[in-house]
């Protein structure tokens, strides 16, 4: 068998990385929409675990969903989220931070890169990685290596985060199906579940309640009017290009954002 036919699980799955604390990402995880096991990923860090209904039961490229939901995160909190994906026939990453375009890289199932060297380049620079032992680390991966499948490509990107402080749990393996990344989830102790659009957690429950929308303040009106901005152009380009990743992200930022702006309005003496 040829090693770009398949990874050793070619079931699609993804990980959602936020560099904050898990009352943080629970705050702003409702923009998502879909409920999802939350736990600490390391000091600092955080990961979201998705079920994975859009690409498991919507016939959605799992890479443009988790592409979406990163960059959603991303303009509604002031860290970076990295969206870790696999599919049958590629895996790879894409890194959002605030406004800016997400940033990303694909390998093919045997571990063939199909990426830009620059986007390496670019992702270490947004997370602050050094730029001489980290860049020489993450150019390798983009380097033919024999015997080194899409799976050993994500998992050698994951040691180089170590050095930032990346250490994710037991059982929450890159190349894993969605469903058993679930299960082995649901087994960590200190696990939680994020809350499903429609419920919000009060303002003493994380440290981003000022901006939160449901509290009204300038910050959360100022949120809620970058996130109706940036959500508009996304949904419209989403719809041009028929991705519907990009375009449920959008649309969320929009209603989160218009949410926001009406709440905060409403509060005005």
């Amino acid at each position: 068998m040829s090693t770009e036919e398949s990874v050793s699980d070619p079931a699609p799955g993804a990980l959602l990385l936020c560099r904050a604390e898990p009352d943080s990402v629970a705050a702003v995880a409702p923009l998502l929409g879909e409920r999802m096991p939350l736990v600490r990923a390391g000091e600092e860090w955080s990961v979201l675990v998705p079920e994975g209904r859009p690409w498991r039961h919507g016939g959605e490229p799992v890479d443009r969903v988790v592409t979406g939901w990163a960059a959603a995160l991303a303009v509604g909190a002031p860290w970076p989220v990295l969206a870790l994906w696999w599919d049958a026939d590629r895996a790879g990453y894409a890194l959002a931070s605030g406004f800016r375009r997400p940033v990303g890289y694909v390998w093919l199932a045997g571990g063939t890169p199909a990426g830009e060297d620059e986007a390496m380049r670019t992702f270490a620079a947004r997370f602050g990685l050094d730029p001489v032992l980290d860049v020489q680390s993450l150019d390798r991966l983009t380097e033919p290596e024999p015997g080194a499948d899409a799976r050993a490509r994500l998992r050698g990107l994951l040691a180089v985060l170590t050095r930032a402080g990346v250490a994710l749990p037991a059982g929450l393996d890159p190349g894993e199906p969605a469903d058993r990344l679930e299960e082995a989830a649901r087994a960590l102790p200190e696990v939680r579940w994020t809350e499903a659009a429609g419920r919000h957690p009060t303002a003493d429950e994380s440290r981003l309640a000022p901006w939160m929308p449901w509290v009204g303040g300038p910050g959360a009106r100022a949120l809620a009017v970058a996130q109706v901005a940036a959500g508009l152009p996304l949904t419209v380009w989403g719809l041009r290009r028929r991705a519907g990743g990009w375009t449920t992200a959008g649309a969320l930022l929009v209603a989160h954002g218009a949410l926001g702006v009406a709440y905060g309005l409403a509060r005005r003496p």
